[in-house]
């Protein structure tokens, strides 16, 4: 059952033996994708394993650290019509990268698929599923399965036209909670996004994880993507929400610190969503404020 509509991305940094699974079961996969890696500038000797041992995986060595957009460097090489991200600690079931592209293929309009998320090892639920499935945005009736104001990139098929036309990842955000912009600028240009409950993605966090400066990341690009997108008094109140709400440490002020250097280009950059755009952020900030899931900005 090989597939080729389907491109693989996985972005990397000194994780060899998670990478070095998660190719593994990328290569077992009935649809047989090409895979992409990016090795962002790994010090443990990344990128020759992957040249020894997966010498079929076209491998991007940028030379820095590149965070999220070293997918947007693999994109531009992809030649499928469908991209499909991976971490290099979770991998696709069998099946799921075609199912993601038969919706793709049903639905013009349909930007991303994001998948069931099962953390291992025991296949739990990851909590984020159930606040995918109950997805409080309205979406058009074609749509296949609940519509989502933002996607989780390691665990989404999406339409690779969409991603370049989008910009891909905002390069001043690097890594945690990047996707969120991508999100609502992909819904501008006409696009929806939705989550498909039938499609498979393993989850096995590495151990090797920065996770304060993970966070510390979040919350500076939460506050980054509310004061570019959101309009005056939504962001205004997002932003006092999470002064109010994260915790009180060295690594909540330096987030906002960073954040707050950064405000002249962001008013340069800065774009107000559209009305009907900005009404399902709103939604989905209820929904959120009530989820038990995990948050970058937590």
């Amino acid at each position: 059952m090989t597939d080729a509509r389907t491109t693989v991305v996985v972005i990397t940094h000194n994780r060899r033996p998670e990478l070095l699974r998660t190719l593994d079961r990328l290569a077992e996969l009935p649809e047989q994708p090409a895979v992409i890696v990016v090795d962002n500038a790994s010090s443990d000797g990344t990128a020759d394993a992957v040249v020894r041992r997966h010498p079929g995986v076209r491998l991007l060595c940028p030379g820095r650290n590149l965070g999220a957009v070293g997918r947007n460097l693999a994109v531009r090489e992809v030649r499928t019509p469908y991209v499909a991200f991976c971490d290099d600690d979770s991998w696709w079931s069998p099946g799921s990268l075609s199912g993601a592209a038969d919706l793709l293929d049903r639905h013009p309009a349909l930007a991303t698929v994001t998948a069931r998320i099962l953390v291992e090892p025991g296949s739990t639920e990851d909590p984020i599923n159930e606040e995918l499935r109950d997805s409080p945005v309205r979406g058009p009736d074609w749509l296949p399965g609940p519509a989502l104001g933002s996607f989780l990139a390691a665990a989404t098929v999406l339409r690779a036209d969409a991603f370049r036309a989008a910009g891909g990842f905002h390069p001043r955000l690097w890594l945690g909670g990047e996707e969120e912009l991508l999100a609502v600028d992909l819904a501008v240009n006409g696009w929806w996004l939705t989550y498909a409950d039938d499609l498979t993605i393993h989850h096995q966090p590495s151990v090797v994880r920065d996770s304060t400066l993970r966070r510390a990341h979040g919350i500076r690009n939460t506050l980054w993507f509310t004061w570019l997108r959101r309009p005056a008094g939504p962001a205004l109140r997002r932003t006092l929400h999470l002064a109010r709400t994260v915790p009180r440490d060295a690594v909540s002020l330096r987030a906002f610190a960073e954040a707050t250097v950064a405000l002249p280009w962001v008013l340069r950059e800065r774009r107000v969503l559209p009305t009907e755009v900005e009404a399902r952020l709103r939604l989905l900030e209820e929904a959120q404020r009530r989820s038990s899931a995990r948050r970058y900005v937590g």
